[in-house]
């Protein structure tokens, strides 16, 4: 899922002792990562569009639904 690779220092408690000076590669976005938040983003917008909402053209964040029973306004 990370557009890039991305690598981290051995998290304490998972060190490995035949090996302390590895990093680990992630293959997904962590919390605290910088570019977690862009991609939560990305997939729920993605979720979002697949369910019928549509993109602001004013605010990519804006999203909007028209149904029977009104509108719905989602902003992110």
């Amino acid at each position: 899922e990370l557009e890039e690779p991305v690598y981290m220092d051995q998290p304490p408690g998972f060190k490995d002792p035949n090996k302390p000076n590895h990093v680990c590669k992630l293959n997904k976005a962590i919390y605290g990562l910088r570019q977690s938040a862009r991609m939560w983003f990305n997939k729920f917008s993605d979720f979002l569009l697949n369910y019928g909402f549509f993109c602001s053209t004013a605010d990519s964040s804006l999203f909007i639904r028209k149904g029977d029973h009104g509108v719905i306004w989602l902003l992110l």
